[in-house]
């Protein structure tokens, strides 16, 4: 797979504005990834050194619209802790 098909995109929440401060950064990334190709996506996409990567399986919530029941898609999340002194400059823009 390509990097950019294992990173969709970045989560930017009141809580992953907070990890920021220590250097760990939220993405939404492809259900099949492991830790090890999302660490090598995201140092191919933003130059950067990673030292971590834990990931979430994200269950999507049931929601009705009327009478009809709904489900949000399921997804997959990685938090990624960068190499002291490194940072994103998409997330600081």
């Amino acid at each position: 797979m390509d990097a950019r098909d294992i990173i969709i995109k970045p989560l930017v929440t009141e809580r992953s504005t907070d990890l920021m401060a220590q250097g760990k950064y939220v993405f939404k990334v492809d259900k099949r990834a492991n830790k090890v190709e999302i660490s090598k996506a995201v140092e191919e996409i933003f130059k950067v050194k990673v030292t971590d990567v834990n990931t979430i399986n994200v269950t999507g919530k049931m929601k009705r619209m009327g009478r009809n029941i709904g489900k949000r898609a399921d997804y997959k999340k990685a938090i990624v802790k960068l190499a002291a002194g490194e940072t994103i400059e998409f997330f600081e823009a």
